[in-house]
């Protein structure tokens, strides 16, 4: 039985980063790990001050997935796809730090997160069909909805490893960076970004594209998170600090 993941989550500032932590393992996830990541979801959810939610690997892979003796144990499929599903839904903006192999479910995790940054030692394999395992329906979603077609038949289909290059031209990169400390320079410099974004447009906003990539969005939803931010104070706000050429003081109201 694989030990304990013991993921770490830190809260700092508006940014809440959860780090997987069986290096040795290259990350791999265990049936208990499920429900604890998902615990630590639910956690930044509920803490309204976090607006960025970073996933990131200890030692030299992002994640290698599942662990495979336990398939026999659980609907493996459902459980760790209702996980990614949580991921895609979380309230924050989500950002997946890749510095290394990014392996069987993982490669969805990842997927579902808004934006992904990589490291040249980036690499994606999904070995579904080798093994006999149909994947999921909320991952062959995403990797159709945000990967295309083509691609999503070379990986699920083909069992294709892509490398760091592959997957900056295929889209599920959004940066690829040279090295670790430019990757992690990078990724800073992203959740500084999104910090300085109104939290009643930037958050909803997110959902709703979510929902339309979907096929599922709430029109009535969408118009009242738009009539929510037009009469804000951050409207307010950021039209002030636009003018005045000064940073936002947003308070989410």
């Amino acid at each position: 039985m694989t030990s304990g993941l013991t993921p770490l989550l830190e809260i700092d500032a508006g940014v809440a980063r959860i780090t997987l932590r069986r290096p040795r393992q290259a990350n791999r996830l265990a049936v208990d790990d499920l429900g604890s990541l998902r615990a630590l979801l639910d956690e930044v959810n509920s803490t309204e001050a976090v607006r960025v939610l970073v996933l990131a690997g200890e030692g030299k892979h992002f994640c290698s997935g599942f662990d495979l003796s336990a398939l026999g144990a659980i609907d493996a499929g459902a459980r760790f796809g209702e996980l990614a599903d949580a991921l895609e839904a979380a309230r924050p903006i989500t950002v997946a730090r890749l510095h290394g192999g990014v392996y069987g479910g993982a490669a969805d995790l990842a997927l579902a997160c808004d934006f992904r940054l990589g490291a040249p030692a980036s690499e994606m394999f999904v070995p579904a069909a080798r093994i006999g395992l149909h994947f999921y329906a909320g991952g062959l979603r995403r990797f159709v909805n945000r990967l295309g077609l083509p691609v999503a038949k070379q990986v699920l289909l083909a069992g294709r490893t892509l490398d760091a290059a592959a997957l900056l031209g295929c889209g599920y990169l959004d940066q690829l960076l040279p090295d670790v400390q430019t990757l992690d320079a990078a990724l800073k410099a992203l959740t500084d970004e999104l910090l300085g974004m109104a939290p009643l447009a930037l958050l909803p906003m997110k959902q709703h594209l979510n929902a339309i990539a979907a096929g599922r969005l709430d029109e009535k939803q969408l118009a009242a998170d738009i009539l929510k931010a037009r009469d804000s104070a951050d409207l307010v706000e950021g039209q002030a600090a636009w003018a005045g050429k000064r940073p936002a003081q947003f308070k989410g109201g």
